[in-house]
């Protein structure tokens, strides 16, 4: 009997187990999992608990750095549009956007011009319509080339996330007017960077897909424990028994009542893997 036997902890991707930020803005390569944090994760699972990633990244854009991560739980992606199991390569479980998502997001991109957005296939495809600076940006940070397609209306279904892409201020028109159409009551709206507007189907976030998950690991919700940094994360650190948080994240997850530990830079899961530790003593 391990320790941590019947406790899961879920973590963000980019900026809190990994700090990709710099990378992002300059071009460089993403840097790899820190030290300090595999080993800690490492000890926690051979200690009985379970660990994974949930992020914002459908498979897509997150496939090429499973591998780095050490997990012994499925994942949650596209910002909890799917569960993913990446030992047996399959889908568990999703929650995709319907017909109306499409349509309704072609809308939105014909009343924004600076805007684009990437449209994910849950077959692994990326498509973008009117990619931007930022949608190259982003194709640098997941390593996934975007195919292009003149419309939404033309990008095949089925979808788990619309993402739209432009400078913080077009967004927030963007979500002005969703929430003026009254299509916030149908989707998850949310921001997962300053630049970045997730869409996905209503009740597909990181908190109520891991919830999923922990029932089914046979978790109970009082040993599930999250780390994130960004505005997405928030359902997941709230659903929480405890939400972790790197001290670089943004100020509305502090404000949510997450746990600050260290920058994601000085490896805040192992931070968090020390305050587990002495709570299962």
């Amino acid at each position: 009997m391990g320790r941590f036997d019947g406790v899961l902890l879920a973590s963000d991707f980019d900026n809190t187990l990994i700090y990709t930020e710099e990378a992002l803005r300059s071009g460089a390569p993403v840097p790899s999992l820190s030290p300090r944090n595999r080993e800690a994760l490492e000890w926690f699972m051979a200690e009985g608990g379970r660990f994974t990633v949930a992020t914002g990244r459908a498979l897509a854009a997150f496939v090429n750095y499973a591998g780095g991560v050490p997990m012994n739980a499925p994942a949650v992606i596209c910002n909890g549009a799917a569960i993913y199991d990446f030992q047996k390569k399959e889908y568990l479980d999703y929650a995709l956007l319907d017909e109306d998502a499409r349509r309704r997001g072609q809308i939105i991109l014909d009343r924004f011009p600076p805007l684009a957005v990437e449209a994910y296939h849950i077959d692994n495809v990326i498509h973008a319509v009117r990619p931007n600076h930022i949608t190259h940006q982003h194709e640098h940070l997941t390593k996934v080339a975007v195919t292009e397609a003149p419309s939404l209306l033309e990008v095949p279904m089925p979808l788990g996330k619309l993402l739209f892409e432009a400078e913080h201020d077009v967004l927030q028109g963007v979500l002005d007017q969703l929430t003026k159409e009254s299509w916030d009551k149908d989707y998850e709206l949310i921001f997962s960077g300053k630049t970045l507007l997730e869409m996905t189907a209503k009740g597909a976030n990181k908190g109520g897909m891991l919830l999923r998950l922990a029932a089914r690991l046979n978790i109970a919700p009082e040993h599930i424990y999250c780390v994130g940094d960004e505005a997405n994360d928030i359902p997941m650190l709230t659903a929480a028994a405890q939400g972790f948080a790197p001290a670089n994240c943004v100020e509305a997850v502090r404000r949510c009542g997450a746990t600050v530990v260290c920058d994601a830079r000085e490896g805040a899961l192992a931070d968090v893997v020390e305050i587990l530790e002495k709570k299962y003593t």
